[in-house]
């Protein structure tokens, strides 16, 4: 099972959306082969709250043009990490901070990656393996999300 071409359609419209409003690291993967829910992940970064807020009207606005309606938000007070499902994709759009934090990177990147036309350096990399880890990238040592820090002894 694929992403739908519906899925991926979509997926490009939010991505030049969040790029036209300067998110960066904008990736995609393929999550059909994983969730029954929903068929790829969006996700965007933006350096402060108010530019996430920008980015999410953005893309609710575009995909709504081509009739997608969200099902559901999460984080929209806040505007650290907003969450738009519109059922056949979901598009996360979070704060630096954030991103860097929850690394979902890392927690999808054993799923394909969507590849976005024409957002220049607003593109993100993929991960390079199957575990998630970008080219170069050194994360002995890096706890996972949630994991408290360990102390030498």
């Amino acid at each position: 099972m694929t992403a739908s071409p519906r899925a991926l359609e979509l997926t490009q419209v939010a991505a030049a959306a969040a790029a036209d409003k300067l998110a960066h690291e904008i990736i995609a993967f393929d999550v059909s082969e994983h969730l029954v829910i929903t068929d790829v992940f969006v996700i965007a970064s933006a350096s402060n709250d108010r530019q996430v807020r920008a980015v999410v009207d953005a893309v609710q606005e575009k995909l709504l043009e081509h009739g997608a309606k969200v099902v559901r938000r999460e984080g929209e007070r806040e505007g650290r990490w907003v969450l738009l499902d519109y059922a056949d994709i979901v598009v996360h759009v979070q704060h630096d901070e954030d991103r860097s934090f929850y690394a979902l990177e890392r927690l999808w990147g054993d799923c394909p990656a969507i590849p976005l036309s024409g957002l220049g350096d607003a593109a993100g990399k993929a991960p390079a393996t199957s575990q998630g880890v970008r080219e170069g990238e050194d994360t002995d040592g890096v706890p996972l999300a949630g994991e408290p820090p360990v102390a030498d002894a």
